[in-house]
């Protein structure tokens, strides 16, 4: 069966850096674009990042343009998300998703990142 499990958040200071990592296996990991999601406390989901299957394009929100940076291993069937100059706005759990012809069928558990002095 598909999994996902995210790890690597923690508490950090504002603009302090972490990274986090989703580790897949259940499914052709090289086949599917992948994509970083949060959702911060009280508010709904924001599609953070995502990678095409073969890490050739990506996409960033805006909110998060040039401080993160996505990557794949689709040897390893590991996700990446570097995240440089945290803010306390980027207060979230993050989830890692697989695609699926443009939705999201399978999610992690996610993993809380707090940016906070």
């Amino acid at each position: 069966q598909v999994q996902l499990v995210e790890s690597g958040g923690g508490l950090v200071q504002p603009g302090g850096s972490l990274r986090l990592s989703c580790a897949a296996s259940g499914f052709r990991f090289n086949g599917y674009s992948m994509h970083w999601v949060r959702q911060a406390p009280g508010k709904g989901l924001e599609s953070v990042s995502g990678i095409y299957n073969d890490g050739t394009m990506t996409y960033y929100a805006d909110s998060v343009k040039g401080r993160f940076t996505i990557s794949r291993d689709n040897a390893k069937n590991t996700l990446d998300l570097q995240m440089n100059s945290l803010k306390s706005e980027d207060t979230a759990v993050y989830y890692c998703a697989k695609d699926l012809n443009g939705g999201l069928d399978y999610w992690g558990k996610g993993t809380l990142v707090t940016v906070s002095s």
